[in-house]
């Protein structure tokens, strides 16, 4: 009933593309894991707008992805991209995992600003 109190979203952080799930909405947010950033490390631009900036940019701008080889490369570009797709994926804006970075995915996503929990799920296998 008062589900847009306390929503819920499933996010496949992938090394390319990040898709966001919305129970009865489906996939809201299907965009590529990419940020534009300054020399001085202040975020400009996140998804496609970054995308597009891949090699168009000028030298104290750098336009990469976050996640290498499905391992968190930069944690605190990667929450700033984490944050800005959740609150796309709710309107309020413009899951399996490597043992060893499931902890820190699950902070990201369940780190500050958030109030509820974050869950990890077992990545199927084909």
């Amino acid at each position: 009933m008062f589900s847009f109190l306390n929503p819920k979203l499933g996010i496949d952080l992938g090394t390319t593309t990040v898709l966001v799930f919305a129970p009865g909405r489906g996939i809201v947010l299907n965009e590529p894991s990419v940020v534009a950033v300054t020399r001085d490390n202040k975020i400009l631009a996140v998804g496609n707008e970054a995308k597009e900036m891949i090699g168009r940019t000028p030298d104290d701008i750098v336009a990469y992805r976050p996640m290498k080889d499905g391992v968190v490369a930069d944690y605190r570009v990667t929450e700033a991209m984490l944050r800005y797709y959740m609150k796309k994926a709710l309107g309020r804006t413009p899951c399996g995992h490597r043992s060893g970075d499931q902890g820190r995915r699950t902070r990201s996503v369940c780190g500050e600003g958030t109030h509820s929990r974050g869950y990890r799920c077992r990545h199927p296998h084909p």
